[in-house]
């Protein structure tokens, strides 16, 4: 890093430079001093803060080193936590290793678990805009040639489900992460 205009910078600058060159730390862009000082400045307004409501519970006028040391301890407290003791986790472990492992699906690629203790199901939804349908008219030259008789719908409901929808109104469809889509 180059060390050009090193008395224009604060003395704030120059402490977080002086501590990444104690930590053997000589390559570095100049926006990480300035991210230090911000995490700094941002890390001393909370403990004074904090000093502060403890002083002012406390019914003292002044900020004194046994509210900030309070106001450290608490902050250590909350950002910092004990990994639980080693037999606490093995009686988890156990307790855990009790359960026996879904049984897998044969096959000839990878073996999965089942359907349903799988995370592969339907996660997004496409909104596909129906096409609008103009409505034909019919003239009695028309009508000669088609057969009078209906066509029975395979499927009676779906097509009485669209004509519910308002015109306009886009189609759902899901689709399962890893499924093939239909061609």
């Amino acid at each position: 890093m180059a060390e050009g205009g090193e008395e224009d910078i604060p003395r704030d600058a120059k402490v977080v430079k002086t501590l990444l060159k104690s930590m053997n730390v000589d390559d570095y862009e100049p926006r990480v001093v300035h991210q230090f000082l911000e995490l700094w400045y941002h890390y001393v307004v909370d403990v004074l803060t904090d000093a502060q409501v403890y002083s002012e519970h406390a019914g003292k006028s002044t900020i004194d080193s046994d509210d900030i040391k309070l106001s450290i301890q608490s902050k250590v407290n909350f950002s910092f936590s004990q990994p639980p003791p080693r037999e606490v986790l093995l009686e988890l472990a156990r307790n855990r290793n009790k359960i026996p492992l879904p049984k897998s699906i044969a096959g000839p690629e990878i073996p999965l678990p089942p359907e349903q203790d799988t995370l592969i199901s339907p996660n997004y939804q496409l909104a596909i805009p129906k096409k609008r349908s103009h409505p034909v008219e019919e003239t009695e030259d028309d009508d000669e040639g088609v057969d009078p008789t209906p066509t029975p719908n395979p499927n009676p409901n779906a097509s009485q489900d669209r004509r519910d929808l308002p015109q306009g109104t886009p189609q759902r469809v899901s689709f399962p992460i890893g499924a093939k889509r239909p061609r």
